[in-house]
């Protein structure tokens, strides 16, 4: 280790002003980068700027401690770029802060300023009698480079703990472009970038570590919603996925009213979480509602009570015929009989129609008609049984009634009321959180999913222009999703051409936004969510739809 002696215009008064004026916009400029790697990048690239070297390596202490990582690596005169933005991995292996002997390894010289948080001047490596650059002679050698001085600072957040390792290579002379020392001035200026780079990048691993907690947590309430219905479960990881295809595409598009809406990295996450809490809600739904897969299920299916009942009136009318019977005895009338063993036949076969009419009635598959509800009522009042009291009564109760005549689906009025409320508890939990300012939508583009761009959907009944583009993107997530969804239990997944087709009538009736739907057939995005959500047997032909 040498102590750097260099004195060149950079280090006049004038000089060393220019530098510190540009070590603080650096700082500024670190303060607001939130992605880790192009951070670690800006800090290699800044000092190399501020004392102008010809390569330098970033490496960060990996979470056991025991190593360095090679994290960014840049050398100008080679042309050599890896990692950060670079297309080229790096491969080198770790750099251990832990010999065979389980000493410390003072022989890597970046190795040694992590292990005791100094930096380290070297004047010429190949000189250098305290540290072992085996390694860098080794890569002169290949590449015909010529490694010389090294500047080796160690990277220390507030509590003074190494967490990475900025190393310079070959301080260049502006004029001449010839391989000098690191000065004293250089040496406290990347000092001092250290300095603000760490604390620039602990806040950051700081707040990536506060939104991992924060999205496990979010995770948390959709593993409790899976548990409670495995129905939902998938719904929860589907919908921002698509949501994030389709505000992608509709960011790209450069053609249309929406030509000039764009996002930033804030909005892409802000919409991210609004996607994942979107039906958080759900988790106030009883689960006897969410996975209510026919119109008489509540905890059972109670199609096997009437089953149950209809077996009893096929008892009740053979007991009556071999009554009848009976009464004709000791006088034998075989036509009689006869007529009395045709009838109960009869008796017998209607009852199995009027059975089978009433489970496919429950299964909620097909529109009820005028003459189908009518069918229900008469059967649940033109029938009698004897209940548990021995008492006769009507066949259906008020309640089976209500829930066969259902027109459309499973959902009695009520329950889908109950259903419904889902988003109105998403919006009150949501707007209970102290949102910062980069979320603070959160609540509206998870609440306006369920709203229609003619002001007829709920909760709040908003128009179109009263709706954010993204809480709009979130309902054509939404409801495409539940179209194409083969895990639902009142359903199978609808094929493409079945799901584009009702949500074109949902377009022209004024229920989604026309122009994020027509983005999201002409940009292909309901094809990219098909090719990872959808079972191959459902991605079918829709040209003409399109």
């Amino acid at each position: 280790m040498t102590t750097p002696q260099k004195n060149t215009d950079l280090d006049t008064v004038e000089g060393l002003l220019g530098r510190l004026d540009q070590l603080n916009n650096i700082g500024a400029a670190l303060s607001k980068e939130r992605d880790i790697t192009r951070l670690l990048e800006y800090i290699l690239l800044a000092a190399k700027g501020i004392t102008h070297a010809d390569g330098g390596t970033v490496y960060s202490k990996v979470t056991n401690g025991n190593s360095l990582r090679f994290e960014i690596l840049r050398t100008d005169s080679l042309n050599l770029a890896k990692g950060g933005s670079a297309n080229e991995p790096i491969n080198f292996p770790d750099l251990p802060l832990v010999n065979a002997a389980g000493a410390p390894n003072d022989s890597l010289v970046a190795a040694y300023a992590a292990i005791h948080a100094v930096t380290v001047n070297i004047e010429d490596a190949y000189t250098d009698p305290n540290f072992d650059f085996s390694g860098t002679r080794k890569f002169d050698q290949n590449t015909g480079y010529r490694s010389q001085s090294f500047l080796t600072v160690p990277m220390c957040n507030q509590d003074g703990d190494v967490i990475g390792v900025l190393q310079l290579l070959n301080a260049m002379t502006p004029d001449t472009q010839e391989v000098t020392t690191f000065s004293k001035a250089d040496q406290q200026l990347v000092e001092s970038l250290a300095s603000q780079a760490a604390i620039a990048l602990s806040n950051r691993l700081l707040m990536t570590q506060l939104e991992d907690l924060f999205e496990s947590f979010i995770g948390l309430i959709n593993l409790a919603i899976d548990e409670k219905s495995p129905y939902t479960g998938g719904h929860c990881q589907r919908v921002p996925a698509l949501t994030m295809l389709l505000a992608e595409a509709a960011s790209q598009n450069q053609e249309g009213p929406l030509a000039g809406f764009s996002m930033s990295e804030l909005d892409r996450y802000e919409l991210k979480i609004a996607g994942l809490l979107h039906d958080c809600g759900k988790i106030t739904t009883p689960v006897h509602v969410v996975d209510k897969a026919t119109k008489l299920q509540t905890l059972f299916d109670r199609i096997g009570l009437i089953d149950t009942r209809f077996e009893v009136l096929k008892r009740d009318a053979e007991i009556d015929a071999l009554r009848k019977q009976l009464a004709l005895r000791p006088c034998v009338d075989a036509s009689a009989e006869g007529a009395i063993t045709n009838h109960l036949a009869q008796q017998r076969k209607k009852l199995d129609e009027e059975r089978n009419f009433l489970r496919s009635a429950n299964s909620g598959g097909e529109f009820m008609t005028d003459d189908d509800v009518a069918r229900v009522r008469h059967i649940g009042s033109h029938y009698k049984w004897r209940n548990d009291d021995g008492l006769p009564t009507y066949f259906l109760s008020l309640d089976e009634t209500e829930n066969l005549c259902i027109r459309k689906g499973t959902l009695t009025p009520v329950e889908r009321d109950t259903i419904n409320y889902h988003i109105v508890a998403t919006i009150k939990m949501l707007e209970k959180l102290p949102w910062p300012k980069h979320l603070k939508n959160v609540p509206e583009f998870a609440g306006g999913h369920h709203e229609r761009m003619d002001g007829k959907g709920y909760p709040k009944g908003l128009t179109r222009e009263q709706m954010s583009v993204q809480a709009r993107i979130m309902g054509i997530a939404d409801i495409f999703e539940a179209l194409t969804a083969s895990d639902r239990p009142y359903k199978p997944g609808m094929k493409l051409s079945q799901a584009i087709g009702i949500m074109v009538k949902m377009k022209e009736e004024g229920h989604i936004d026309p122009d994020l739907f027509d983005i999201f057939l002409q940009h292909g995005v309901h094809l990219r969510y098909a090719e990872e959500f959808l079972s191959p047997l459902q991605i079918d032909h829709i040209q003409h739809l399109v």
